[in-house]
């Protein structure tokens, strides 16, 4: 048998558009009548099954691929979230060099909002997405990995050897990641790449890299004006209105006026080269970093400047309320002055800066000296993930990602973009593996729509993803030996 090389790139995307018309598509349909919400929103989640039966379907369509070598387990331990491995063995002078996949099974809830028909649970396919819950976010991520190493064994060309890491609990922060991976690290060994498939995309007409994403952390803020709500004509004007405490409270933190945030310690200096990166992203994308969202009336954005919208996305902190308790519904509101009023609040970080300080600060000044002395209690979330911030790109990687990008987008080159989302993981893993590279990426572009209604999966682009990882990882176990510093 002669010793593997060099992919050609026509035959890798004829057998990845192949595999996802006959296997992937039909898996994640599958995926998505799974509702397989994160332990984060079903604290019933063990006794449901449904996180068990997502990961067990994904086991079961690792065992039926035709893969030399490929091994699959499925990790259990009570309280924990399961978790999918998988390991296949290079092919090729650099084959034990071991490439990171890393995706996740879990799902937002179904939310509200769908519309066409659709619903979260069960999927719609209009010829180009794919709508459901976990289509897009992102049940892909696992058979696409696959799908691209198999690619490259069905030509015998170079390979090298991978690993998979497919976990449960990504929405709800990770929170067993650290245990599986003191389980697995003598099995997973030393990453020289690891690939990140739960990101996105500028637009579906290039491969596009992920350079950043931020970090995310919140919680609760209580205000508590009286035991008892009181009679609106009798206790206004007297009592003050828990809501207008929280304004106060909140605007410690956020100028309301133009959503900027006040403390420093939540601000980080944007590097130079990803100033850069913005400015050419904006200039490919323009409108289109405004039209991806589902505007109402005549709502605007915060800034016309594409690329200013770009770095407030992807390195400056932004500040949402996400819930509230103690507002009853419009039609059955009346005239009382509420005792209390109830918010989550979720706070973005930039990729620099640490979450753990970050809510440490938040908390201070939300508690110190309330307005009319009310009771005012903020309870941060358990689980905090910090950015992450792309190390420096090795020459070999530039060009494997670019020529991946124009052999399988009709020539267009590859562009990078700083995305707003949070992995906790990729941090970790940075640490923990500082001498690789990071390819992270995903199919989250114009229209996707996660953790919202009428989430959906740009099938076309995914199909040249996946093509476009399995150029890549051949691009890895073909550079130079100087090129593997």
């Amino acid at each position: 048998m002669s010793e593997p090389f060099l992919a050609d790139p026509g035959p890798v995307r004829e057998f990845c558009d192949a595999r996802w018309e006959a296997e992937i598509l039909p898996l994640v349909r599958d995926h998505i009548r799974v509702p397989a919400v994160s332990p984060a929103y079903d604290p019933e989640w063990e006794a449901r099954g449904h996180l068990d039966r997502a990961v067990d379907a994904a086991a079961a369509w690792l065992r039926g691929v035709p893969l030399p070598g490929l091994r699959t387990e499925v990790l259990r331990a009570p309280g924990r979230t399961p978790l999918v491995f998988f390991e296949v063995p290079g092919a090729g002078a650099r084959s034990e060099e071991t490439v990171l996949f890393y995706g996740h099974l879990d799902k937002q809830p179904e939310g509200e909002g769908w519309t066409g028909g659709r619903t979260a649970w069960e999927p719609s396919f209009d010829g180009t997405r794919l709508y459901g819950r976990g289509g897009a976010d992102d049940g892909y991520a696992l058979p696409a990995s696959v799908t691209a190493i198999r690619a490259l064994a069905e030509q015998g060309a170079a390979r090298p050897r991978c690993v998979g890491v497919f976990e449960a609990g990504e929405e709800s922060g990770s929170p067993d990641l650290d245990h599986w991976f003191e389980v697995l690290a003598d099995r997973i060994g030393e990453v020289g790449l690891v690939v990140c498939l739960d990101s996105g995309a500028g637009d579906y007409e290039r491969l596009w890299l992920v350079t950043s994403l931020r970090g995310a952390c919140g919680g609760t803020l209580d205000v508590r004006v009286l035991g008892d709500g009181a009679h609106s004509g009798d206790a206004g004007g007297v009592v003050p209105s828990s809501f207008r405490v929280l304004r106060q409270l909140l605007d410690r933190v956020e100028d309301g006026a133009t959503g900027l945030l006040r403390p420093a310690v939540l601000h980080g200096e944007v590097p130079p080269e990803r100033r850069e990166q913005t400015r050419e992203a904006a200039a490919l994308l323009g409108d289109g970093v405004r039209e991806r969202f589902d505007w109402y009336g005549d709502t605007s954005a915060v800034a016309d400047d594409p690329g200013e919208l770009l770095l407030n996305r992807a390195w400056r902190p932004s500040l949402e309320v996400t819930g509230a308790d103690g507002l009853p519904p419009v039609a059955s509101a009346g005239n009382v002055l509420r005792p209390h009023t109830r918010v989550k609040l979720a706070l973005r970080l930039p990729p620099t800066v640490d979450a753990a300080a970050a809510v440490a600060e938040l908390g201070r000044l939300l508690e110190a000296d309330p307005p009319y002395g009310a009771a005012v209690r903020f309870t941060p979330d358990r689980v905090l993930a910090d950015g992450w911030h792309a190390p420096a790109e090795e020459p070999w990687l530039s060009a494997a990602l670019s020529g991946a990008s124009r052999a399988c987008f009709d020539g267009a080159d590859v562009a990078r973009i700083g995305q707003g989302g949070t992995i906790p993981l990729m941090g970790k893993l940075s640490r923990q593996f500082p001498g690789a590279q990071f390819l992270a990426c995903g199919v989250l572009g114009p229209g996707a729509n996660a953790h919202g209604p009428n989430e959906s999966l740009h099938v076309p682009y995914a199909r040249r993803l996946t093509a476009s990882l399995s150029l890549t990882l051949n691009a890895f176990a073909v550079r130079e030996p100087e090129e593997a510093g």
